[in-house]
C-alpha cells in the first residue's frame, strides 16, 4: 500500500488521533502516575507490606498494558476493535471504582494490577494499531501527538492525588479519578475510528514466521531490555526523593514533572522522526534516559533531582511515543495489529519484573545507587540492540530508518 494511499490528515484523521490522545491518557497516563501511589502506600495503607511487594501492583500495571497485545492486536486485524475498546473501557472504570474500596494488598493487587492492567491493555494496544490506518508520512507526529495524552494523564492524575487526597480522602479521591476517566474514554469511544478493512491473515495469535525477520526479532529483544529498566525511575523517584530528606509536598510533584517534560519530548520526536526516521531519534535519546538513570541516584538535593526528573522525561518520552513506528514499517499493514501485540508480549515481561527488581536491589543496598546502574544498564543494553536493528534494516551502519 503506497504513502498516497493513507489520508495523513483530515478531519477524521485528526479526530482518530484525538481519541488516541483520550486513550493514552487514561491508560499510560494513569499507569505512569504509580509512583504517587507507591509512595503513598508505603506510608500509609500499605505501610506494612515491602516496597517491592508494593512494587508489583505497579508492575503489573506496566505489564498488562502490554501483555494483552497479542490477543486484542489479532483481534482488532479481525475487526473487533469497537467491542475490545467498549468493554475495556467499562472495565478500566470499574475497577477504579473498585480500587476505592480497597484496604488490603490483595485487593489493590487485583483491582488496580490485574483489572487495570487488563483494561490499559484493551485499550491501548488497538489504538496504536488503528492510527496506522491513517498516516504514513506523518506517523510520526501522529503518534507523538497522540503520546501526548499519556503525558498530560501522567502531570494531571498524581497532582489530583496529591491535593485531594488530604482534603477528601483517598476512596472519593479514586472516585473523582473514575469520573475523569469515564468522560475520557468516552470522548474515546465516539471520535476512534478504522479504516481499513478487517483481514483474516493467515496464522493463529502469534505469526511465528515474523522471528525469521532477524530485524523484528532484534527489536523485540531490544524492547525487553528498555522496559525491564525504564520504568525503574518512575517508580522510585519519589521515595528517594523522601530518602534524601525532600518534603513529601515537593517528591508528590516529581512523577508529574516526569510526565508532563515527556510530553515535550514525544512531541519533538515525532516531528523528527518524520524526517530522520524512527529509529535515529530513538537511539540516542534513549541512551540519554539511560545516562539520567545512571545520574538519579547521585543526585544531592531537591534541584538537581528537578533537574534529572525533566531530562530523563524528555528522553524516555521520545521512545515511548517512537516505540510502535519501526514496528508498522517491518510489515503488511492488515497484520499491524498482531505484529504489535507479538512485540508488546515480550516487552511486557521486562515491565513485569523490573521495578520489583529494582526494590529488592534496593532493600538489598539500602540505597538506589545500585538501582540506578541496573537500570541504566539493561537500558544501554536495549539501544546498543536498536543499533544493530538499524543496521540489520538498512545493510548499513547509518542511514534513514
Amino acid at each position: 500500500m503506497g504513502s498516497s494511499d493513507f489520508p495523513d490528515g483530515g478531519l477524521k484523521a485528526w479526530l482518530v488521533v484525538f481519541g488516541g490522545m483520550c486513550c493514552t491518557f487514561t491508560t499510560f497516563g494513569y499507569v505512569n502516575a504509580w509512583g504517587v501511589f507507591q509512595e503513598y502506600y508505603q506510608e500509609s495503607l500499605l505501610k506494612d507490606s515491602s516496597p517491592s511487594s508494593i512494587a508489583w501492583i505497579g508492575s503489573i500495571q506496566y505489564c498488562l498494558v502490554f501483555l494483552p497485545g497479542i490477543l486484542v492486536g489479532r483481534l482488532f486485524d479481525l475487526g473487533y476493535f469497537h467491542t475490545i475498546l467498549l468493554s475495556c473501557s467499562a472495565l478500566l472504570v470499574l475497577a477504579t471504582f473498585l480500587t476505592a474500596q480497597c484496604t488490603a494488598y490483595w485487593q489493590f493487587l487485583i483491582c488496580q494490577g490485574l483489572a487495570v492492567g487488563l483494561a490499559c491493555g484493551g485499550i491501548f494496544g488497538p489504538t496504536m494499531a488503528v492510527i496506522a490506518h491513517w498516516f504514513k508520512k506523518k506517523r510520526g507526529m501522529a503518534l507523538g501527538l497522540v503520546a501526548i495524552g499519556s503525558s498530560i494523564g501522567g502531570t494531571v492524575i498524581p497532582i489530583m492525588a496529591r491535593n485531594l487526597i488530604p482534603r477528601i480522602g483517598f476512596s472519593w479521591t479514586m472516585r473523582v479519578i473514575g469520573f475523569v476517566l469515564l468522560a475520557t474514554l468516552c470522548l474515546a469511544n465516539a471520535t476512534l475510528k478504522r479504516r481499513l478493512p478487517p483481514a483474516n491473515v493467515v496464522g493463529g495469535l502469534f505469526n511465528f514466521r515474523s522471528f525469521r525477520s532477524a530485524p523484528f526479532s532484534c527489536y523485540c529483544v531490544s524492547a525487553f531490555f528498555v522496559f525491564l529498566g525504564i520504568y525503574t525511575m518512575l517508580t522510585y523517584i519519589d521515595v528517594s526523593a523522601v530518602s534524601l530528606g525532600i518534603s513529601v509536598d515537593i517528591s508528590f510533584y516529581l512523577v508529574a514533572i516526569v510526565n508532563c517534560s515527556s510530553g515535550v519530548g514525544r512531541y519533538i520526536a515525532g516531528g523528527l522522526s518524520d524526517r530522520y526516521g524512527p529509529l535515529n531519534i530513538m537511539i540516542p535519546l534513549t541512551s540519554f534516559a539511560a545516562i539520567f538513570t545512571y545520574s538519579w541516584p547521585f543526585a544531592p538535593n531537591q534541584a538537581s533531582l528537578i533537574c534529572v526528573a525533566i531530562l530523563y522525561g524528555l528522553s524516555s518520552g521520545a521512545y515511548m511515543s517512537l516505540l510502535p513506528s519501526p514496528l508498522m514499517a517491518m510489515g503488511d499493514p492488515s497484520d499491524i495489529g498482531r505484529r504489535l501485540g507479538m512485540c508488546m508480549s515480550i516487552l511486557s515481561i521486562g515491565a513485569l519484573v523490573g521495578p520489583p527488581i529494582s526494590g529488592d536491589i534496593n532493600s538489598i543496598t539500602r540505597g538506589f545507587q545500585a538501582v540506578g546502574f541496573f537500570a541504566g544498564d539493561t537500558i544501554l543494553l536495549g539501544v546498543i540492540l536498536m543499533t544493530i536493528t538499524r543496521h540489520l534494516l538498512l545493510g548499513r551502519p547509518l542511514g534513514r530508518i
